[in-house]
């Protein structure tokens, strides 16, 4: 339930800040002489990856509600 909770607020975080999320990830993945650009699309499909990172912790969560503990 807690990794739920975690990968359902990561992927709040990503729907509402796409830019900053992008940006740090890629400050931590290249070089400082590294020079990246970003296509237009790049956060907006952040932003969707979001959302289905929040639907899918949702899902699963009801999908394990239901598990019958006998």
């Amino acid at each position: 339930m807690i990794v739920r909770a975690l990968f359902a607020a990561f992927g709040l975080i990503e729907m509402l800040f796409p830019e900053r999320l992008v940006d740090t990830m890629m400050d931590l993945a290249t070089t400082d002489e590294s020079e990246v650009e970003f296509r237009p699309w790049v956060y907006t499909v952040a932003r969707l990856e979001g959302f289905a990172i929040i639907v899918l912790a949702l899902w699963y969560g009801r999908c394990d509600s239901g598990a019958d503990d006998t």
